[in-house]
């Protein structure tokens, strides 16, 4: 029991708690920008498989952080080794569900199935993690091994969705939301009936739970559409939040097509 004590102590060292436009988080942002730049030009003219493989170990590595997260927070050491589930870090928030969709991506070849989850990785994920990466709030805290778990994480998100489109493994368009869209609707019923359990089994007396943060019985969380909770009755709240959300998935596929137009257009120039 020492032993894992003497883990939980390594596991769980402590940091200065990072800033937002910090150099820590710049670090990772710049890193994140060129993860992305220098395996899309690596990657352009090799064989597909070669992104599956990627795409692959990302997740597997996010997962195996992911599981860090879950013992880090679950487990205490100052008075012996406790155990005590955080159920607010339950892993079906919405950054949780890339490293999920990730690995089924990783595992399966072409297919529908297959690319309604890379779609996903180039639509709604890379909105979630671009948002977390530029406006990281309230996400670093003071332990060092959770900082880089958030960081990766979010990072990720983002680097796989420049890298997927870069290498054009996922073409950009509006075809390709419309395909994401069943994964997000997926997901997003899987946290709805979350909450409601959480709700109807009383676990919402003794713990904070509200995955994708659209719970109707837990207060307000997520930026922006906090404000909306409080001034919109649900379910219409929450019908902004699905239509708030694919807009951005979209405004991510304009963004995609505009920087391509625009490098076409210099590479032109150039020639």
């Amino acid at each position: 029991m020492e032993f894992f004590a003497s883990v939980l102590r390594v596991l769980d060292w402590q940091m200065e708690t990072p800033q937002s436009y910090g150099l820590y988080h710049i670090l990772w942002l710049a890193g994140t920008f060129a993860a992305a730049v220098i395996f899309s030009l690596w990657h352009r003219k090799h064989p597909a498989d070669r992104q599956r493989k990627v795409i692959l170990w990302v997740s597997v590595a996010v997962i195996l952080l992911e599981i860090y997260k879950q013992i880090n927070y679950s487990f205490s050491y100052e008075n012996g080794v406790v155990f005590d589930y955080q159920w607010y870090s339950f892993p079906l928030q919405f950054c949780s569900t890339p490293m999920f969709v990730g690995l089924l991506a990783g595992l399966t070849k072409k297919g529908k199935l297959h690319t309604a989850a890379c779609a996903y990785l180039c639509t709604y994920t890379v909105f979630a993690g671009a948002a977390v990466m530029f406006y990281p709030g309230d996400v670093f805290i003071g332990t060092v091994g959770i900082n880089i778990q958030t960081m990766v994480c979010h990072g990720s998100m983002l680097f796989l969705g420049i890298y997927l489109m870069a290498t054009e493994y996922v073409q950009i368009g509006f075809k390709t939301v419309l395909k994401a869209v069943p994964v997000f609707a997926a997901f997003l019923v899987l946290a709805m009936i979350a909450n409601e359990i959480a709700y109807f089994t009383g676990l919402l007396e003794t713990e904070s739970f509200n995955m994708f943060y659209i719970s109707p019985h837990q207060p307000p969380h997520l930026p922006v559409y906090s404000l909306v909770q409080e001034h919109v009755a649900y379910p219409w709240c929450l019908i902004v939040y699905i239509l708030g959300f694919t807009a951005a998935a979209y405004v991510m596929q304009l963004l995609a097509l505009g920087v391509r137009t625009l490098l076409s257009k210099k590479a032109k120039q150039t020639v």
